[in-house]
């Protein structure tokens, strides 16, 4: 019997969770550049009993890439992909978040979609950030980030004239969910379908980072306006996560699921009733 394989790229809170919700009775495949981190993620996942697999990987390297994917098809019906590798501005200058979270992304659903067997799915996770960098990119630009190949992506003049961390992480994300559409339309083509999740702040070990940072007095100021109030946790973005994988999910393709506690809703919130007044 051919076995159903998940992939699951990038091993931290989120993927680990996404494991436990999704990854049972099927062969996970794990990957990770952090090769301590990938054994950690194996080894917890055996001990719990789930059938994994692993094989490091860099996501801005294509051969990399489509050796995971080859990985993969090898291990049986690749089901399901799920994409959660990224950086975020306090782990990393510019030109790296351009490479793993723009050139990553983009890689990662050119090679799998060669991959993904009918009735499958993907799901990458963007960021609320996008929403809030959306409205600053220029359309053509965002075309560009969209459809252009993924070879083209860094040599984008839009691209390159941009060294601010903060707004290069956003760039990125919006991109991410503007790739997802256009990619989604490919995927159909094989009968597969793949959506974005942007979450809001998650309490795993890049979130609390962030909220050590420049910016953590600002997203708590967030937090607490938000109509949750609360962080995030890997559990709430692996239970969407599942829901995208699954068979219910199956007139859903080519969007964006928001899971950020109503961080942006509360930030429009405010912003209407300003210029209502």
């Amino acid at each position: 019997m051919t076995a159903d394989v998940l992939a699951v790229i990038g091993v931290g809170g989120m993927g680990q969770a996404v494991v436990r919700r999704s990854g049972a009775g099927r062969k996970v495949l794990l990957a990770d550049f952090n090769e301590a981190l990938l054994q950690d993620a194996v080894d917890t996942a055996l001990g719990e009993g789930y059938d994994v697999a692993s094989q490091v990987v860099d996501v801005s390297s294509r051969d990399s890439v489509a050796a995971l994917a080859a990985a993969a098809r090898e291990l049986g019906t690749v089901t399901g992909v799920v994409h959660t590798a990224g950086l975020s501005p306090v782990q990393a200058p510019a030109e790296a978040i351009w490479k793993v979270d723009l050139f990553g992304v983009a890689l990662v659903l050119e090679e799998f979609e060669k991959v993904i067997a009918r009735g499958g799915a993907g799901v990458v996770i963007s960021s609320m950030s996008a929403y809030m960098a959306g409205g600053q990119i220029p359309a053509e630009a965002l075309a560009d980030l969209a459809a252009k190949p993924a070879d083209d992506l860094l040599g984008l003049p839009f691209v390159t004239g941009i060294d601010n961390l903060g707004y290069a992480y956003s760039v990125a994300k919006r991109a991410n969910q503007a790739r997802v559409q256009a990619e989604s339309v490919r995927w159909g083509g094989r009968g597969a379908r793949l959506n974005s999740i942007s979450p809001g702040v998650i309490s795993t070990p890049m979130g609390r980072q962030e909220l050590a940072g420049e910016s953590g007095a600002q997203m708590r100021a967030m937090i607490e306006g938000s109509g949750t109030g609360r962080l995030g946790t890997p559990g709430d973005i692996a239970n969407a996560a599942a829901f995208l994988l699954s068979s219910e999910a199956s007139f859903i393709t080519g969007t964006d699921l928001l899971v950020d506690g109503g961080v942006v809703a509360a930030l429009d919130a405010g912003r209407w009733a300003q210029e209502a007044g």
